[in-house]
């Protein structure tokens, strides 16, 4: 190397900012320019108003389309329906007078008083009897609940598939989004630039932090549109028993989020043009999807769940299923979130000497390994 480069080289170098600096600036272009972009803003407002008006009319739909059926009833027959929902009643001396007012579709059907009924009255009708109506006074077996407490599966299946689509969506979205913010500054020549004032591993940390915070930004709001939606409706299979369950999505979907993230960056790093993006990608993608499928497949096994509870790109999911469910000992997901912590630095660690010597790499795509075999750039 010739005096000249020598001197250029450390001129570049002294004019670096510190690491805590660089990696500021690098966030802040990251954010600055995902939030000016329509595109990002429009499907996050969309995102978050759609979930909250969903969550809401799910909890209004029981009020909207429940009905009321009017029926005529002697002092025997009020009795009978008495607390039953969806009855308004209307007293009646005998059963003759229920009879017309039932013959003169005044009213949907009339409860009187039988000798010969076993509850002791009879449903008048028309052409057919109100099935609310019929089931309140049929007779029905003695009921013993041995667990009143049990998860409700429908609600089990519903946290499973809203925290692994909260999982995949943003690992799947905000991957990409740093994937191609790599390739577009490489086939600009933009990281050059980049890279005269700063290193490579400042430019993938400060790519990678600053879509972790924009992804847990945009879950955090969609959140406070849900809650309020479920708040408004009074929708309790939203706001009913899943604070503990949250309260362990939240840390390990943020590390989770970070593995993936760096990955995606790495992945990008190895090749020069978008068209090639998902053949490096599409392992990563991998390993999202297929342990997402398996918690949504298997969450009822209670075997599989707790080996997916282990794996880090299920972990996030799995965990705070079987928190909910009651199936995982207290140290279980402490266990889980340092298995997924140890990953995430290995998978750092990988990405960033993936990065660093691909970066600057034009012509073909890179593979994994000869990334790994080159000389940094």
């Amino acid at each position: 190397m010739s005096t000249t480069d020598t001197n250029t080289a450390a001129s570049a170098r002294s004019h670096r900012a510190g690491f805590t600096t660089a990696i500021g600036l690098v966030i802040e272009r990251e954010i600055m320019v995902r939030l000016k972009s329509k595109a990002f803003m429009v499907s996050t407002i969309l995102s978050i108003v759609i979930l909250g008006v969903l969550v809401g009319v799910s909890g209004a739909l029981p009020s909207l389309f429940s009905s009321t059926d009017e029926v005529a009833v002697t002092s025997a027959g009020a009795k009978a329906v008495d607390g039953i929902e969806g009855i308004e009643t209307v007293s009646v001396d005998d059963a003759d007078e229920a009879k017309a007012l039932v013959t003169s579709e005044k009213v949907d059907a009339a409860v009187v008083e039988s000798k010969d009924s076993p509850t002791g009255v009879a449903v008048l009708s028309l052409r057919s009897a109100p099935e609310s109506l019929i089931g309140a006074l049929s007779l029905t077996p003695e009921v013993e609940l041995l667990d009143p407490d049990a998860p409700d599966p429908t609600l089990t299946y519903l946290i499973g598939l809203g925290l692994g689509l909260v999982f995949f969506m943003a690992a799947m979205t905000f991957g990409n989004t740093i994937a191609s913010s790599v390739v577009e500054e490489k086939q600009s020549r933009i990281v050059e630039i980049l890279l005269a004032s700063t290193s490579a591993r400042v430019l993938m940390f400060g790519k990678v932090i600053a879509c972790t915070i924009l992804a847990f930004a945009q879950i955090g709001l969609t959140a406070v549109a849900v809650l309020t939606g479920a708040a408004i409706s009074g929708n309790d299979l939203v706001l009913g028993s899943v604070a503990e369950p949250i309260a362990w999505f939240v840390p390990l979907f943020i590390i989770g989020f970070v593995m993936v993230a760096a990955l995606y960056a790495a992945a990008a790093s190895l090749v020069s043009r978008t068209e090639d993006l998902p053949s490096t990608s599409m392992p990563i993608m991998m390993l999202i999807f297929l342990p997402y499928m398996g918690v949504i497949i298997f969450s009822s096994n209670e075997t599989v769940m707790a080996v997916l509870s282990y794996i880090p790109f299920s972990a996030a999911v799995a965990v705070p299923m079987r928190v909910f469910l009651g199936t995982i000992a207290w140290w279980e997901p402490l266990v889980s979130l340092l298995i997924l912590i140890v990953t995430t630095l290995l998978a750092l660690l990988l990405a960033t000497r993936i990065f660093e010597r691909s970066i600057l790499q034009s012509g073909p795509k890179l593979s994994w390994g000869q990334a790994l075999r080159r000389q940094r750039g």
